[in-house]
C-alpha cells in the first residue's frame, strides 16, 4: 500500500494552501541511466519537508528503487540557488505529542535512509549526487548527507548547516549521526551546537561538501559525478577517525571544554545545545540505526516543550515580519538605490557605514569635518575586518568602501530616494533639517527620523507630502541589535512602511510597526524595568546581585549593567521624557543624579555605577562598584528574594506592555514580544515579554503586582504605587481566564 493510501503522516498538520500528490517533486530522465528528483513544490518559493513534500518524496524514492537501469541520481532544487529549507516548524509547533513528534522524525529518518541505502556508500549501486545552492539548512542539509556527494554552487549566498539547536531541537534527521562521519566530531560540534550555517567554501575546505561550481553549472556537474564521467573524490578522515573521532580519552577533553563553553553562552536555558553535543560525541562509535534511534527519542521530548515552542514561536514571528515589506500581492516592494544620512555621529556614522556595505550608494552629511573623518575611518575599519575574516571579498569591500560619500555641503542629493536624519534630540533641530532635506530630495523620496523619543507626527507638520514621513529606529550598537522600530505617523502612508520595512530587511535587520507615542515600544517598556532597578538601589539592594537575578532569569545583562552601557546622562534624559509622556506611573528616581552631575556616566567616562578598566583589545570591563555610588537611603530591599527582585523589574514591564497592547502600539502580543525579544534583548527561551505573562498566568500576575502595590517603600516613594496598578487590558484578560495571545 502506499504511503498516500494510508498516511503515515496523518496528525501532523498540512498547509492550508497544499498541492495535490505528485506535485512537489518531479521526477526526471535527463539521459538513459539518470534520474533526477526535483523539489519544487507549487505552495512554497523555498521547498519545506511539510506533508505533501514527504509524501511525494516517498512516491518518487519508490520510483527510483523500481528503476532497474538505473546508473545516477542527482537531487536538485528548482534552481541552482534554490534547493531546500528544513523540517515545517510550523507543523512541528502544533504536535501536541512526543509520540506524534516521533512520528514525523521516524518517517524523515525511513526517508532519507532509503536514499542512503541505494546510494554506493550505503551499499546499494547508484551514484546518489545532491546538487544543491543558495541557503541549504536543517533537513536540507540532512538529505544531503544522506548522498554519496555534495556538490554545491560557489556563490554567497550558498550556506549549509545544521541551525536546529537555535530552534530548541537538535538535528533529527540523520544530522547528529551523519555529519561526525563525515567531518569528525570537533568540526560537528563546530556547526551543530552553535547552529552556524556555513559557506560553500568553508564547507568544501571541512570536507562538508565535495565539490563547489559557478551556479550556470551545478546541474551539468552534478549529472556528470552521478554518471562517472567526472571524478569527485570525499575528504576522508583517516587516521584521525581513530585518534579522536573514536578514542574516549580525546572525546572526554573535547566533552569538558564544549561543556563550558555551552553553559557559558547558554546560562544553562537551552537544553538542546548539551543534548546535540553528546549526541555527536556518541554517534561516530555507534551503528548509524542506533543514532538516528537516538535523534528521534531525544526530539520527541525536546520538540513539545515549551522552550522550543517558544523559539520556534520567534522564528514564525520573523518571517512574518517579512511580510511587512511585501504589497497586497505578496510581491517585494522595490529596494532602494540611493540614499543619505545627516549627523555623522556614532548611530548616523554607523547607519549610512551600513547601508553602503550592504549595497546602496550613500552620502553622509555633518557640519563638523572631524566627525565626517571619524564616521570614514570607522566604515572602513568595520569593511576591512570582513575582508579579513573573508566575509567580503576584495572586490565588494572596496565598492562597500567607496559606495559612502561625505559632505559638509548640501550638495548632491537630489537624487536620494531617502533621506535619515539623525542629528541631535531636539525637534527645532529636527525640523530645520528635514525641511531642508524636503526641498533638496524628489517630491516622493522618504524623509526618515532615527529619533528615539520625539513624535514623528510633530516633525512632519509644515512638511509636503507628510505621508513620507516616518521613524526608522535603530538600536545602538547599529551593527549587533537586530531590531528597527518603524514608527507610523498619523499620515504615514502603508507604500512608506512597506519601503522602510524592505530596507530594513537588506541590512538585516527585524521590522517591527509602532505607533507614533512617547518612547515608541522598547525604551517605553524598558523605563520601567530600569527605574525599578534603580529604586531597589536606592532601598539598599546590591547592583551585583540585581544583575546577577536578571542575567538568570534570562536577560543578556543585568540593569545597572546596561544602564552604564547606555549612559547615565542619556537614560536620565530619558526618565524624563517618558515621565512627561505618561504621568505618576513613570517617575523617574533621583538617586543617580549625583553621579551625573560627578561625570560618572558610565562605560563612556570609566565609571557609572560601576567603574571600568581596560580588558581585551582594550574593552572596558567592570572592576567593582564606584566608590562614588550614593549610599543607599534605606535597607528595605537587602531581605528580598531573587524571585522579588524578578517580580519587580518584570512585571513592572508587563503591566507598562499591557498599557501598551491598549493603545495597539504594537499590532498584536506576537509583535510585542518580537521586538522585546530583538530589541532589548529579553529571553527567548521564554518567547516574549507577553509570552512570558501568558506562561505565569495573568490572574496570577494581577494578584503579584497588588502585593507589590502595597509593599513598604512603594506606596510613600514619588509616583506612589501606580506603576503596579494593574492595566485594564491586564485586569480584563485575566477576569476572563485568558491569556494575551488568545484574546
Amino acid at each position: 500500500m502506499s504511503a498516500q493510501e494510508h498516511n503515515p503522516l496523518e496528525g501532523v498538520p498540512v498547509p492550508a494552501n497544499a498541492p495535490a500528490h505528485g506535485e512537489s517533486i518531479r521526477i526526471e530522465r535527463p539521459e538513459p541511466g539518470l534520474m533526477r528528483l526535483v523539489l519544487d513544490p507549487p505552495h512554497r518559493s523555498l521547498a519545506v519537508f511539510d506533508v505533501p513534500m514527504l509524501l511525494d518524496l516517498d512516491a518518487a524514492i519508490a520510483e527510483v528503487e523500481n528503476e532497474g537501469s538505473l546508473r545516477g541520481l542527482v537531487i536538485s532544487g528548482a534552481d541552482p540557488l534554490t534547493f531546500a529549507g528544513g523540517a515545517d516548524l510550523e507543523a512541528i509547533g502544533k504536535l501536541k505529542t512526543p509520540e506524534a513528534v516521533g512520528r514525523y522524525i521516524a518517517f524523515g529518518q525511513a526517508l532519507f535512509q532509503r536514499i542512503h541505502k541505494l546510494s554506493r556508500s550505503g551499499g546499494g549501486t547508484v551514484m546518489v549526487v545532491a546538487a544543491i545552492g543558495g541557503p541549504v539548512p536543517g533537513g536540507a542539509c540532512e538529505i544531503a548527507l544522506a548522498c554519496d556527494r555534495i556538490v554545491m554552487t560557489r556563490d554567497d549566498r550558498s550556506r549549509i548547516g545544521l541551525p536546529e539547536v537555535k530552534l530548541g531541537i537538535v538535528p533529527g534527521w540523520g544530522g547528529c549521526a551523519r555529519l561526525p562521519r563525515r567531518v569528525g566530531v570537533p568540526a560537528a560540534l563546530g556547526v551543530i551546537v552553535p547552529g552556524k550555517l556555513v559557506r560553500a567554501r568553508a564547507a568544501l575546505k571541512m570536507g562538508m561538501i565535495d565539490r563547489v561550481t559557478p551556479a550556470e553549472y551545478l546541474e551539468r556537474v552534478g549529472a556528470d559525478i552521478a554518471m562517472g564521467r567526472e571524478k569527485c573524490a570525499r575528504k576522508t578522515r583517516g587516521k584521525w577517525s581513530w585518534l579522536i573521532d573514536k578514542n574516549p580519552i580525546a572525546l572526554a577533553v573535547i566533552e569538558r571544554q564544549a561543556a563550558k563553553g555551552i553553559l557559558k553562552a547558554t546560562g544553562g536555558h537551552y537544553p538542546a545545545a548539551s543534548i546535540a553535543l553528546d549526541l555527536v560525541l556518541r554517534s561516530p562509535r555507534q551503528y548509524l540505526a542506533d543514532a538516528l534511534t537516538e535523534e528521534r527519542r531525544v526530539n520527541s521530548t525536546l520538540a513539545t516543550n515549551p522552550i522550543t515552542k517558544a523559539l520556534i514561536g520567534i522564528y514564525e514571528m520573523t518571517e512574518f515580519a517579512k511580510g511587512l515589506a511585501k504589497d497586497h500581492q505578496g510581491n517585494k516592494v522595490e529596494p532602494f538605490g540611493r540614499g543619505a544620512v545627516v549627523g555623522a555621529g556614532i548611530m548616523g556614522g554607523a547607519i549610512a557605514s551600513l547601508m553602503a556595505e550592504r549595497g546602496m550608494s550613500m552620502r553622509l552629511r555633518d557640519l563638523s569635518r572631524d566627525a565626517l573623518d571619524d564616521a570614514v575611518r570607522d566604515h572602513q575599519g568595520e569593511v576591512n575586518k570582513k575582508r579579513k575574516r573573508r566575509h567580503l571579498k576584495n572586490h565588494k569591500a572596496n565598492a562597500a568602501i567607496d559606495r559612502l560619500e561625505v559632505t559638509t555641503g548640501p550638495e548632491g542629493f537630489g537624487k536620494c530616494e531617502i533621506v535619515i536624519e539623525a542629528v541631535a534630540e531636539v525637534m527645532k533641530v529636527k525640523h530645520i533639517v528635514l525641511g531642508e532635506f524636503a526641498e533638496l530630495l524628489g517630491p516622493n523620496a522618504i524623509l526618515a527620523t532615527n529619533t528615539s523619543s520625539l513624535s514623528v507626527a510633530e516633525m512632519a507638520q509644515s512638511l509636503p507630502n507628510p505621508g513620507r514621513v516616518v521613524g526608522m529606529h535603530f538600536f545602538n550598537p547599529v551593527r549587533r541589535m537586530p531590531l528597527v522600530e518603524i514608527v507610523r505617523g498619523p499620515q504615514t502612508t502603508d507604500e512608506t512602511v512597506r519601503r522602510i520595512a524592505r530596507l530594513a530587511l537588506d541590512l538585516g535587520k527585524t521590522p517591527v510597526v509602532v505607533r507614533d507615542v512617547p518612547g515608541f515600544l522598547v525604551n517605553r517598556l524598558l523605563a520601567p524595568y530600569l527605574d525599578e532597578a534603580v529604586c531597589l538601589l536606592e532601598d539598599g539592594a546590591s547592583p551585583e546581585r540585581v544583575d546577577r537575578a536578571m542575567k538568570q532569569f534570562g536577560m543578556p545583562m543585568g540593569p545597572f549593567e546596561l544602564l552604564d552601557e547606555v549612559g547615565l546622562d542619556i537614560a536620565g534624559h530619558a526618565g524624563e521624557s517618558m515621565h512627561r509622556g505618561y504621568g505618576e506611573r513613570m517617575t523617574a528616581n533621583k538617586f543617580l543624579k549625583p553621579l551625573v552631575r560627578s561625570g560618572d556616566l558610565g562605560k563612556k567616562t570609566g565609571a557609572g555605577i560601576f567603574r571600568y578598566e581596560s580588558g581585551k583589545k582594550g574593552r572596558p570591563k567592570a572592576a567593582g562598584l564606584n566608590p562614588r555610588l550614593p549610599s543607599p537611603n534605606s535597607t528595605r530591599a537587602v531581605s528580598l528574594s531573587h524571585n522579588d527582585i524578578v517580580d519587580r523589574l518584570i512585571l513592572a514591564m508587563v503591566n507598562e506592555g499591557a498599557r501598551a497592547m491598549e493603545e495597539r502600539v504594537a499590532a498584536s502580543p506576537s509583535e510585542l514580544d518580537l521586538a522585546t525579544i530583538f530589541g532589548m534583548g529579553f529571553a527567548p527561551f521564554r518567547g516574549g515579554l507577553l509570552a512570558y505573562a501568558d506562561s505565569r498566568g495573568p490572574a496570577k500576575i494581577v494578584e503579584r503586582l497588588k502585593r507589590i502595590a502595597t509593599s513598604p517603600g512603594v506606596v510613600s516613594r514619588p509616583g506612589g504605587p501606580e506603576r503596579f496598578d494593574s492595566a485594564p487590558l491586564l485586569l480584563e484578560v485575566a477576569e476572563a481566564g485568558g491569556t494575551f495571545h488568545a484574546s
